[in-house]
C-alpha cells in the first residue's frame, strides 16, 4: 500500500511540475502578466455590467494582487482599450466567423485588449501579444475558446504588424 501511495504522489508531482511548465500551475507570474489580468477582469466587468473605467480601476486598485502588478501598464490598458472599444471592434470584426456581440464576455475582452496592444504597443512582439492572450484564454475562457483567440489575434496580426511578420520571414 505504501508504494501505492508513495507512485500516486510521486506522479502527482511530476503533474504539477508539467502544469508549472505549461503555465497552468502555481509558478510566478509577471508583473505583465497580472496587469493583463487584472485588466482582462475590468474588461470583463465592463463588458457584462458596464461602468466607467475609472470606477472599474478603483475596484481593481483594491485587489490583493494589485501591488504585484505593473500599475502603469494595467492603467493604460484598461483605460485605451475602454476609450478605443468601438474602433477596436472594427478592427477584429472582419477576423470573426459571427458577430463580434454573439462571443462570450472573455473572447470579447481578451480579443480587445489584445488588439490594443498589437496596435499600440508595437514594442511587443506579435507573437508574444498573441501568446499572453491564450494564456488568457486558456485559464479564464471556455474549453477551447483558447483555439479560437488564436485564430483571430493570427488573421488580426497579419494585419496590424505586418511589416513585423515579413522581417521575420
Amino acid at each position: 500500500m505504501k508504494e501505492a501511495e508513495r507512485d500516486g504522489e510521486s506522479g502527482g508531482k511530476r503533474e504539477v511540475k508539467r502544469a508549472e511548465r505549461h503555465g497552468a500551475g502555481p509558478a510566478r507570474k509577471t508583473r505583465r502578466r497580472l496587469a493583463r489580468e487584472l485588466a482582462l477582469q475590468g474588461l470583463y466587468q465592463w463588458c457584462v455590467a458596464g461602468g466607467s473605467a475609472g470606477t472599474i480601476e478603483a475596484q481593481l486598485r483594491e485587489t490583493e494582487e494589485f501591488p504585484k502588478t505593473d500599475e502603469e501598464y494595467f492603467s493604460r490598458l484598461l483605460h485605451g482599450v475602454l476609450t478605443e472599444a468601438t474602433e477596436l471592434e472594427k478592427e477584429i470584426q472582419p477576423c470573426l466567423d459571427r458577430p463580434f456581440n454573439e462571443l462570450s464576455p472573455v473572447e470579447i475582452s481578451i480579443l480587445l485588449l489584445s488588439t490594443y496592444e498589437l496596435e499600440r504597443h508595437p514594442e511587443i512582439p506579435y507573437r508574444a501579444v498573441i501568446n499572453e492572450a491564450v494564456e488568457l484564454a486558456k485559464a479564464y475562457g471556455g474549453t477551447h475558446g483558447h483555439k479560437y483567440v488564436n485564430g483571430v489575434l493570427d488573421k488580426l496580426a497579419v494585419k496590424l504588424r505586418a511589416v513585423e511578420i515579413k522581417a521575420k520571414l
